[in-house]
């Protein structure tokens, strides 16, 4: 019998944190089986299914043959043309399907995949702190160094750019943004993105937008794209999904769009690393950008009174949240004497309800946890009367 190897991990896994939100839900599943009714708001997976429309639209897809190959490695053409007329639609902004569009396996799949495109070891990339942890990670991963980059309330938690120093600005690669933002829900306006393009046309730094909840957002407000600022596909991309706008989460669809090098930079990793998504996919993914109207008021409808109805309970159970106007997460103030996880440990702990500590999203995250309204009205309700008969 052959002795058992210990294999020895490549170095780069040691500056590797464990996983957010694996950590949360094996804490989760260990309160379930100790027989917890266990409230999760900790994770932004939503809970409505995936319109039907779309669900029969891919059962026809998946009994043709012909999408039983493998499919193309920048995307389906005609799912690229699907994008670019949405981005029209949506946006006012004309792309080109054959060379600014490229489809991908879920937005967080070019997040991680981009530095592998643009980032030599002892590059920078500017990273927001707090902020979706894949931007670190993946920077880390291709032999970069991450720069944070502090959101701050007293600056509605959008970047200064004015005071990245010069030393790292001349060193940064990519710039990564995400607004609507994950988890502070902030939002940024068409002046914010202008000094973005002139501070990357400046230092020569590619831009990259996770647009991620740009669908997400309420009382009549309606987020820009960053390819709608003045020079924006000239320094940058956007990365968008369809897990948030469409609830198709588990399908793994997302598409980046933007500039043309860039994008093809992308799809030359891409086609050395995976073999694209499932036409099938693609398919469906094509009727729900075509119906896009169809369903989404609907969801957004729901989304707008779990946010009302969790809100107003966490305020009255004596905590802080900020303004909510797009995302479906409130980030809540952590209150004096805690830190972010020892709050969501006691919540945790003493009501059953699991929020994310904020310092999981980075430095700058401490002092505030996030929930996500990605469950049902009964289950909210039942949040907040836990909450009220809580004291902290």
């Amino acid at each position: 019998m052959a002795k058992a190897i210990r294999p020895i991990a490549a170095k780069r896994m040691e500056s590797l944190p464990p996983y957010l939100f694996a950590r949360i839900s094996q804490a989760r599943d260990r309160m379930r089986k100790e027989g917890v009714d266990v409230i999760d708001l900790g994770i932004g997976d939503p809970d409505l299914p995936t319109p039907s429309f779309i669900v029969q639209a891919m059962k026809r897809a998946v009994e043709d043959p012909a999408h039983h190959h493998y499919p193309t490695y920048e995307g389906m053409p005609a799912l690229r043309e699907a994008v670019a007329r949405w981005y029209q639609k949506r946006f006012q902004v004309d792309l080109d399907p054959e060379r600014e569009v490229l489809v991908l396996i879920g937005s967080k799949e070019g997040l991680a995949h981009l530095p592998i495109a643009l980032v030599n070891p002892g590059d920078v990339t500017l990273v927001p702190s707090p902020g979706y942890p894949v931007y670190g990670v993946s920077t880390l991963m291709a032999g970069g160094e991450p720069y944070f980059m502090p959101l701050l309330k007293e600056n509605r938690f959008l970047p200064r750019l004015n005071d990245i120093p010069a030393p790292v600005a001349e060193k940064a690669k990519i710039m990564f943004l995400n607004y609507p933002n994950n988890p502070t829900a902030a939002t940024a306006d068409a002046p914010f993105f202008e000094g973005v393009v002139e501070f990357a046309s400046r230092w020569n730094t590619v831009v990259c937008h996770d647009a991620a909840y740009s669908e997400i957002a309420f009382d009549g407000y309606r987020p820009m794209s960053f390819l709608q600022a003045d020079g924006g596909k000239d320094v940058g991309i956007e990365i968008h999904s369809l897990s948030k706008t469409c609830n198709m989460t588990g399908w793994r669809v997302g598409f980046a769009v933007g500039n043309r090098d860039v994008i093809d930079g992308l799809r030359r990793v891409k086609s050395n690393i995976d073999s694209g998504v499932f036409q099938a996919i693609q398919i469906a993914a094509i009727e729900a950008l075509e119906n896009y109207e169809t369903h989404h008021s609907d969801t957004l409808g729901i989304y707008q009174r779990r946010r009302d109805l969790l809100a107003e309970g966490l305020r009255e159970a004596g905590l802080e949240v900020q303004s909510c106007a797009a995302t479906f997460y409130l980030w809540i103030t952590v209150p004096k004497g805690f830190t972010s996880v020892e709050f969501a440990t006691l919540l945790l702990s003493k009501t059953g309800i699991v929020l994310t500590p904020g310092n999981g999203f980075g430095e700058w995250g401490e002092g505030y946890i996030r929930a996500a309204f990605t469950r049902d009205e009964n289950q909210i309700r039942e949040a907040v009367r836990r909450l009220r008969q809580t004291t902290f």
